[in-house]
């Protein structure tokens, strides 16, 4: 596989174009570990709330947006698939949607089933066996034709049994998108892609702006509903037609000063960490993903671009490996915290100590990467061996 920087605009020569950016890796991986570190505040770290409150206070403040992950995943879906297909379109004059199916389906469809066979299936005859009586309240149907979040909107705060039901909504937002996008982007001309895209992110703020309240029917359509999501990758998509030209923009995020770059990485931490009181319930809640979106984009087009930025997210390089893994660290990961609770409850070690449950986090990472890492290698490679022979672009 060669590693480069994206082809310029109209430069290809050879039967496939090759398209890489080498510091989306990292941030693929940072996104995992924010939903990662939210699942350990909500298992492993609750039970410091009494014995050790400072430490609880500390790492609530930290962690407990576990959405956010999910939030620059699908910007930066938005941003790669779009980038994607418009170069595709340039490169061979259209979209070849049929290709770009099968694509998709070689690398999302064989981890998710499994995920399903093993949370319908697998889960309840372990629960079974262990004297225990499975209660699922999420429905198979749903998630198998990729809408379990609107399977979400209807059980609310009500969470799947099955551990590894509990993240495939986003998986099914995502598999939402793939169906749509390249139809849209086939039958619309380039140059009326940003109007698209705007009315897109416009639409979305539209829709969530009458499920503003503090319920957990609002909460629900605000953080599963298609609508309410789309606005995310329509970001990452304008983000993507702004760079995939010469122009205005992608030369300003080129020469970005220092000070400027500092100021991207501060609001965003700034609007993450704050949410709740930068946007509390009524009209500033509408904009929320929006705002946070535009911070993402940009760290997004600074890394890829920018020349005087203060790191690269390739020069990590444990963390760009790692980044290649991410699917499968996502959709996985909650087995690897259930390994390490039964662990850690078969050597009778109390999680109310601050060392037990910060270890048990870290023996979780270490844990899921290790599952993560055999999905890809015994299993997911041998499809995505395949997805090439169907792509026009390549890395």
């Amino acid at each position: 596989m060669m590693l480069q920087q994206p082809q310029p605009e109209n430069a290809v020569a050879s039967a496939t174009a090759k398209v890489f950016f080498p510091n989306l890796d990292g941030l693929r991986f940072l996104s995992f570990l924010v939903v990662f570190l939210h699942h350990c505040y909500l298992s492993f770290f609750s039970y410091l709330k009494t014995s050790s409150p400072t430490a609880y206070k500390l790492q609530a403040f930290l962690f407990q947006y576990g959405t956010l992950g999910v939030n620059f995943f699908f910007v930066l879906s938005g941003f790669l698939i779009t980038y994607l297909l418009i170069k595709e379109r340039e490169f061979t004059g259209t979209i070849h949607i049929g290709n770009f199916y099968v694509r998709r389906i070689l690398r999302i469809w064989p981890l998710y089933y499994l995920c399903i066979i093993l949370g319908f299936v697998a889960f309840p005859l372990m629960k079974k066996m262990g004297g225990e009586i499975p209660h699922e309240t999420a429905s198979v149907w749903y998630y198998i034709f990729f809408a379990g979040n609107f399977d979400y909107l209807h059980t609310w705060p009500v969470k799947p049994d099955a551990i590894l039901l509990s993240v495939l909504w986003s998986v099914c937002v995502e598999e939402q998108f793939y169906l749509a996008w390249p139809v849209i982007l086939f039958l619309v001309p380039i140059k009326w892609y940003r109007y698209i895209f705007a009315g897109i992110i416009i639409f979305s703020l539209g829709f969530r702006s009458f499920y503003t309240a503090n319920t957990d029917a609002d909460y629900a359509v605000r953080y599963f509903h298609t609508f309410s999501l789309i606005g995310d990758m329509a970001l990452g998509a304008l983000l993507a037609w702004l760079c995939s030209f010469p122009g205005r923009f992608k030369n300003f995020i080129i020469h970005l000063s220092k000070p400027a770059i500092l100021f991207i990485y501060a609001g965003a931490l700034c609007v993450t960490l704050l949410k709740n009181y930068i946007f509390p319930y009524g009209i500033p809640i509408i904009f929320e993903r929006l705002v946070i979106g535009i911070f993402f984009a940009l760290i997004i087009a600074e890394q890829n671009y920018a020349q005087n930025s203060f790191f690269k997210m390739k020069d990590f390089r444990l963390i760009s490996k790692l980044g290649i893994y991410t699917y499968g660290l996502y959709c996985l990961h909650l087995l690897g915290m259930y390994a390490a609770v039964r662990i850690i409850n078969k050597l009778g070690l109390p999680f109310e100590n601050l060392w037990v449950s910060a270890g048990s986090a870290v023996g979780a990472l270490v844990l899921s990467v290790g599952i993560s890492l055999a999905s890809y290698h015994l299993y997911e490679k041998w499809f995505l061996k395949l997805k090439n022979r169907f792509a026009f672009i390549t890395r």
